[in-house]
């Protein structure tokens, strides 16, 4: 279970809760609104490696460039994994090949997009890349979820083929407790989840330590 968490304060609930990625996003910036790398230090710090630690670099345009800069600055946080946006349809094969030698020795995580017609055909070469994993989530966090643009059956074609790669692979897209008994047939690595742990189910909300129990319950 990925918990996405805003604050010191909430990364200790997320911990407590006994999550296995603590993630680190900010909700008011985007899809994967990235938090400022000061407060990524410190949350990292207070978890003190007793759970995995990853981040987001934000939602930024593809360009090289640019990707590379933020996924260098988000490495030296110290987090253990960190997520990268691939919007759109244009110059992902060459923002994978900059990020190979930053995949080689730290685990990236590309992250595609169920409403944004995500290429499949990229799954072999985010693996050749040297990416530790892929994610399937949604860009656009409009009351939609991830169910709302793919089927079960297409999720499952979706994992499957990402794990005969050896990536590992994530589901999320305002994913809420109804959805987890459909998605977990998928096998997915991991589920994530933001707006169905806080309060409302309003994802700039603070979160709840119950509902993370709740749904912890779900999946174990």
């Amino acid at each position: 279970m990925l918990a996405s968490v805003t604050s010191v304060e909430e990364a200790l609930i997320a911990l407590d809760a006994g999550v296995d990625i603590v993630d680190l996003k900010n909700p008011l910036a985007g899809a994967l609104g990235a938090l400022e790398y000061d407060l990524v230090k410190d949350i990292v710090l207070a978890i003190n490696h007793d759970s995995c630690v990853s981040a987001t670099i934000g939602d930024l345009a593809m360009e090289p460039s640019l990707i590379i800069e933020a996924t260098k600055a988000m490495l030296e946080t110290g987090v253990d994994i960190v997520k990268i946006g691939f919007f759109g349809q244009m110059h992902h094969i060459e923002c994978l090949e900059a990020l190979m030698s930053l995949a080689a020795k730290n685990k990236l995580i590309a992250v595609l997009f169920a409403d944004e017609l995500p290429d499949f055909a990229l799954l072999p070469i985010i693996a050749k890349a040297g990416f530790y994993g892929v994610m399937l989530d949604t860009a656009n966090k409009n009351g939609s979820n991830l169910l709302n643009h793919m089927s079960q059956l297409q999720l499952a074609h979706f994992v499957s083929k990402a794990k005969s790669f050896t990536l590992e692979v994530g589901l999320a897209g305002s994913i809420q407790s109804t959805h987890v008994d459909v998605l977990s047939q998928t096998q997915p690595s991991y589920l994530g989840f933001r707006s169905a742990i806080c309060k409302d189910e309003i994802r700039t909300s603070k979160i709840d330590p119950q509902k993370i129990l709740s749904i912890k319950k779900q999946l174990y």
